[in-house]
């Protein structure tokens, strides 16, 4: 005989199984507004949807009751015990685009019923593989993909059951159910964020991005900012300069395949590179600067000098012509040459705050002091 409880916990958390009809836009049943949370990490999107119920007069009576501790018997298979659906209505959905580590055990791609067993203590979420069940009412354990373990904490009050990512990092995050004074979180890894980056990176270079050279030069940035993979980094650096039809020759494309090469240890050749893209006609003023900034914060101020030389060459008295030979001849100790260039840039400063800095730069050089800034 089914008790109070029992129908309470069906009614109240799912409303009627008739107040919802395929094809029809209806309001959810009880009220229980319908939710979604998303969150990346890195390339992995890992959605979240549910049906919200309100504490309303049950505080208090939530956790062990209302929501009752263990498995219960909701009245539809014939006595066999469900947990509880993690919200109201429909099944809550957990969605995820590529493999994740939940609690430190493996979940595949795909969609899951996230379906959890209270406790005082201890919580037990579930993943099933059947995510278009109406809640838990028709819930088998032996479409369980995984099961994990995990501690409730409290937390502050909450009227509407709520999820929530409270803690997000590069490579991992946390997902929380809060509900009125408690919160249940669980940990998501993913453990090969790179090669699932460059597992899209590939894919994605086979279609329209294949025959974009910016594609192409990103993939390459990608693999150097990352550190990883540089040959495929150096493969699509050459594509994106010399593919037959798409690749193009200018400082972006030369200057990122110098970074490859430099990434792998391979100086010589990355400076040979660079040079050309300096001198390529396609180098701007501001390019070639801060190309200069680049060997300045290497300390290699004498090739840095070579190259606001060249910038002066090119482009004349110009912005930020000046500002560089400033910061060259100030990293040479030439503080009386520095301060006559910085001086010519003021005038050319773009804005306030750079005609402020400039100016504070000359004055402190022409005192012979070095100015950090």
């Amino acid at each position: 005989m089914r008790t109070l409880l029992q129908i309470s916990l069906a009614l109240s958390l799912s409303g009627s199984v008739f107040g919802q009809f395929p094809g029809l836009t209806l309001p959810p049943s009880g009220n229980n507004q319908k939710a979604s949370v998303t969150q990346f990490i890195g390339p992995v999107k890992v959605t979240i949807d549910y049906s919200s119920p309100a504490v309303k007069d049950r505080r208090g009576k939530i956790w062990g009751q209302l929501v009752p501790y263990g498995m219960t018997d909701l009245g539809i298979l014939g006595g066999k015990l469900s947990p509880w659906r993690g919200g109201a209505n429909e099944n809550t959905v957990f969605t995820v685009s590529d493999p994740v580590a939940i609690e430190g055990q493996p979940l595949a791609a795909g969609q899951y019923g996230l379906h959890l067993i209270a406790g005082p203590e201890e919580w037990t979420v579930i993943f099933s593989k059947n995510s278009s069940a109406w809640g838990s009412f028709f819930y088998d354990e032996s479409q369980d993909a995984l099961r994990v373990k995990v501690k409730p904490a409290k937390h502050e009050y909450t009227e509407w059951l709520t999820y929530e990512f409270t803690a997000r990092r590069p490579e991992e995050a946390t997902a929380e159910l809060q509900w009125e004074e408690l919160a249940v979180p669980f940990h998501i890894k993913v453990d090969n964020v790179n090669e699932i980056y460059l597992s899209k990176l590939r894919k994605e270079l086979t279609g329209s991005g294949g025959f974009n050279p910016q594609a192409y030069d990103a993939a390459a940035q990608f693999c150097v900012q990352a550190g990883t993979h540089l040959e495929d980094g150096l493969n699509w650096a050459e594509m994106a300069i010399k593919l037959p039809g798409v690749g193009v020759t200018n400082f972006d494309t030369l200057s990122t395949k110098a970074l490859v090469l430099t990434k792998m240890g391979r100086d010589t050749e990355a400076q040979t590179l660079m040079q050309a893209a300096v001198h390529d006609p396609t180098a701007t003023t501001l390019q070639i600067h801060l190309y200069g900034r680049q060997l300045l914060a290497a300390k290699k101020n004498q090739e840095a000098l070579e190259i606001f030389k060249l910038n002066a060459e090119r482009n004349g008295d110009a912005w930020p012509v000046n500002v560089g030979l400033a910061r060259a001849y100030m990293a040479m100790g030439d503080y009386q040459k520095a301060a006559e260039y910085a001086q010519k840039a003021v005038a050319q400063a773009p804005d306030a705050v750079n005609k402020k800095n400039l100016e504070s730069m000359a004055q402190t050089l022409a005192a012979g002091k070095p100015y950090d800034n």
